[in-house]
């Protein structure tokens, strides 16, 4: 029997299932060009104090290799002098590279924190498996991808060079700080061609990404029928919890039967607890409710606190069938109640 093909959207429950996997979209080629953009434009801005940098660590350098005896703190003092200049000077670029790393991260995947990744995975090793994998579309999109970054790469880098030859060549009649900026400015160039063309590269490998991510989710509608079985539960167990449901509702029904101001009968089918307060409610409120043995309990709460009990039958039906729990009675059985209660206040004052 062929197997079911996967065509359905998946669900969100499978979702949460793989990213606590920790198998989420992301491209790591997008994350890479976007650190290496902004490396290259913060160091455009900062490039006159990274160039001053540079120069001071070199004149300490020439200024201190005539110390002939060595020394570990020598050594170090030596060190520290050379790098401390041109590494405060690249400490922005280093900076703003961390953070727009974390951004980009944040973007595709948001916060996750799972160590499931890390458990072995002894299939991975499965000769037969990754001989699959080195076969699969998407070994071939990734030698594809990498092809297509060295010959664009390999492209941009000549084309950028052979545009400024003829000025590489007069370099040895040029001032040597001049020179060191020009091919500063050439290097930049190179750069921010190949860190644009690259970031193309990468929002299509983050399109790819997205698009084999939501294909490995999918599900067959046998998977989204189980699963909805499992997520609604066993019948029986939902007939429990519906049936403690009711009982915790009609135990708290119960509760408010002695605050009624009448119970109104059939006399033994159908009993309705009222309250009205005049300072808090616009007309009667129904509290409580029941048929048979609930109402034959009502009744027997009622006469336990004292509420009056007064038979009405088609009162009683009428606000039974028409009138939930909570609920204020309607216009139309407003006579009938101002009765019932008018009944039960002169009964209290005599």
């Amino acid at each position: 029997m062929p197997a079911e093909e996967r065509t359905e959207q998946a669900t969100p429950r499978r979702r949460q299932e793989a990213r606590r996997r920790g198998q989420v979209a992301r491209s790591v080629e997008l994350s890479s060009v976007a650190v290496f953009l902004a490396a290259v434009l913060t160091l455009k801005a900062v490039s006159e104090g990274a160039l001053q940098g540079a120069m001071e660590s070199m004149r300490y350098a020439l200024a201190n290799l005539h110390h002939t005896e060595f020394s570990p703190a020598l050594a170090l003092s030596f060190v520290t002098g050379c790098l401390a200049p041109a590494g405060k000077a690249f400490l922005p670029v280093i900076g703003v590279a961390m953070v727009v790393g974390v951004v980009v991260n944040l973007l595709q995947v948001g916060v996750m924190f799972t160590a499931e990744p890390l458990v072995p995975n002894w299939a991975r090793i499965n000769p037969i498996s990754g001989f699959m994998r080195l076969v699969s579309r998407r070994a071939f999109v990734e030698s594809a991808k990498t092809l297509l970054k060295v010959f664009l790469i390999g492209w941009l880098t000549f084309s950028a060079v052979r545009a400024d030859a003829a000025m590489l060549l007069r370099t040895s009649e040029i001032d040597p700080l001049m020179v060191l900026m020009l091919v500063g400015q050439l290097l930049y160039k190179v750069a921010w061609r190949v860190g644009l063309a690259m970031l193309v590269l990468a929002i299509l490998d983050y399109g790819f990404q997205r698009y084999e991510y939501e294909k490995s989710l999918r599900m067959t509608k046998e998977e989204v029928k189980q699963e909805m079985k499992q997520m609604e539960g066993d019948p029986q167990i939902r007939a429990r919890i519906r049936a403690r449901q009711q009982a915790i509702a009609r135990r708290r029904m119960m509760q408010a039967v002695p605050k009624a101001d009448v119970v109104v009968t059939n006399p033994t089918h159908y009993a309705v607890a009222l309250q009205y307060d005049a300072s808090k409610m616009t007309a009667p409120t129904v509290v409580a409710k029941g048929m048979n043995l609930i109402a034959l309990r009502i009744r027997e709460i009622a006469q336990q606190h004292g509420v009056p009990i007064v038979e009405n039958p088609p009162l009683a039906q009428s606000l039974y069938r028409n009138v939930d729990i909570g609920q204020q009675i309607p216009p139309e059985l407003y006579q009938a109640v101002a009765e019932v209660l008018a009944y039960v206040y002169r009964l209290r004052g005599g």
